[in-house]
């Protein structure tokens, strides 16, 4: 082994793992800002020196975007900061992002190499932070500088991952690139859905600005099927891009679910952004969708949940509790944030499983079941079922449906019949090309894969603009010949 390897690197024996300081529960609890500090230089150093450099790197293979991982984490170990940066943004449109949001401990972390053998892993996603964030406050993110226009426009519906994603690549090679969306500002699910302790709105802000000023033009407070049809876009664009999303709450009808104050997750989240971010929200100025004093009962466990919850307690909420129908193994959100609810003073009752709302105009309590767990489902998950006779019931002033998401009825919002849905209601997409049923159009992210994650987002986003870029030319190609 080289001499250079052997100093700088597999220090894993002798350098333990350590993840950066996290904010107290107390401190955290009392505001919305990010609760994990910085890396230190020296520390972000030290910790990448940790990496085995493995032949086969199960971290960079378990990333969606194949992020050359150990490579950028050997160039911070040796100091070339700008270096490990260019590597990270090469094959990431948001490396700040994913430093932050990715469930590192299910995909890079969670199969590092190291972490096997039970020495701890890299703390990859910190340091991906930490380089980016470096690279920001050093002026090596540049925007888009584009050496060749191209005079043809590809309009992207959506400003979520996927969408901005695909935008940066098709602009880089020098394409017009209009991006609409329905809401007032650029980002989706990154503004609106992520409370600022996991993601503060100024990351994403910068990274749109970014954009605009890489020629990326966009267009805000559109609806397609309010202010153009499908169609019409298709005319003004030589390709379109649909981005949108998935959104629509799912929905569990029980009894009592008309009673008031009981409400989808993304609504109450939205909420929350928009008063972080400075408007004027009515449904929180006059206390209805705010936490604040009030016993809040969050149904589901995923990522969603866990960012209701959280954001309940920093709300000034009076008791905060989940009601999930597994046990905490089979909780499908990230272990690492359910840990931070439990720190943060959240009642987790596990193998709960709500039944009725009760209450005589306003929500006052949910009736909810034990449960207790069979044989897997198809999911792979243990099974929940009723336990006898074991109802029970928990006080409520505000309840939060965190069931998940389901795809808005696409076609008929944007007035196009050819454009074909799964029948779970996702686009219906050609695997290889992400092509639609109707030419020219192509769709990426959570509307054809349904709810995921946004690592997932960004690499469809990059695949759909080589797609799109392929048939731009073959279109070009046509007219010559």
């Amino acid at each position: 082994m080289c001499p250079t390897m052997s100093e700088k690197m597999l220090k894993f024996v002798e350098i333990g793992q350590q993840n950066p300081p996290k904010r107290g529960e107390f401190e955290r609890k009392e505001d919305f800002n990010e609760i994990y500090e910085e890396f230190i230089n020296e520390k972000a150093r030290e910790q990448s020196s940790r990496c085995s450099q493995c032949g086969v790197p199960f971290c960079q293979v378990h990333c969606p975007l194949s992020n050359n991982i150990p490579d950028w984490l050997k160039l911070l170990a040796e100091g070339r900061k700008e270096e490990a940066y260019k590597l990270s943004q090469s094959t990431n449109n948001m490396p700040e992002v994913c430093g932050r949001i990715c469930p590192q401990d299910r995909l890079c972390e969670g199969n590092c190499v190291i972490e096997q053998s039970g020495h701890g892993t890299v703390t990859i996603g910190s340091i991906e932070k930490f380089i980016t964030e470096t690279a920001w406050e050093n002026g090596w993110v540049k925007p888009i500088k584009v050496k060749n226009e191209i005079n043809q426009s590809i309009g992207i519906i959506g400003s979520g991952p996927a969408g901005l994603a695909c935008g940066e690549e098709l602009r880089k090679k020098g394409y017009q690139v209009t991006i609409y969306d329905r809401y007032d500002r650029a980002g989706g699910l990154l503004i609106y859905g992520i409370p600022n302790f996991k993601l503060e709105k100024h990351v994403v802000e910068r990274r749109i600005k970014l954009l605009k000023e890489g020629g990326i033009n966009f267009v805000l407070n559109f609806e397609i099927g309010k202010d153009a049809t499908l169609k019409q876009l298709r005319e003004k664009h030589d390709a379109i891009l649909i981005a949108t999303g998935v959104y629509k709450a799912r929905e569990v009808e029980l009894p009592g679910n008309d009673l008031s104050n009981i409400f989808p997750a993304m609504e109450f989240l939205t909420v929350s952004n928009k008063k972080g971010l400075g408007d004027k929200v009515e449904i929180f100025d006059n206390g209805t969708l705010n936490a604040e004093g009030k016993d809040v009962v969050v149904i589901g466990g995923g990522d969603t949940a866990m960012d209701c919850l959280r954001t309940s307690v920093r709300q000034n909420a009076k008791s905060v509790k989940c009601l999930y129908r597994r046990d905490k193994e089979n909780m499908p959100g990230s272990a690492r944030e359910v840990a931070n609810a439990e720190e943060e003073g959240i009642e987790f009752l596990w193998l709960s499983n709500p039944k009725e709302f009760r209450g005589t105009n306003k929500v006052e309590s949910v009736l909810a079941d034990r449960m207790i767990l069979a044989e897997p489902d198809e999911s792979g998950r243990s099974r929940p079922i009723v336990k006898e006779n074991s109802e029970f019931e928990v006080k409520a002033d505000l309840v939060i449906k965190a069931l998940g998401f389901d795809p808005e009825e696409l076609p008929k919002l944007f007035d196009e019949e050819k454009l074909q849905v799964s029948k779970w209601g996702t686009i219906k997409a050609d695997f290889e090309t992400m092509e639609t049923t109707v030419p020219g159009v192509f769709a990426a992210g959570d509307i054809v894969r349904g709810a995921s994650l946004v690592v997932w987002a960004i690499k469809d986003g990059r695949d759909a603009s080589i797609s799109i870029h392929n048939y731009l030319m073959s279109k070009e190609k046509r007219k010559v010949a």
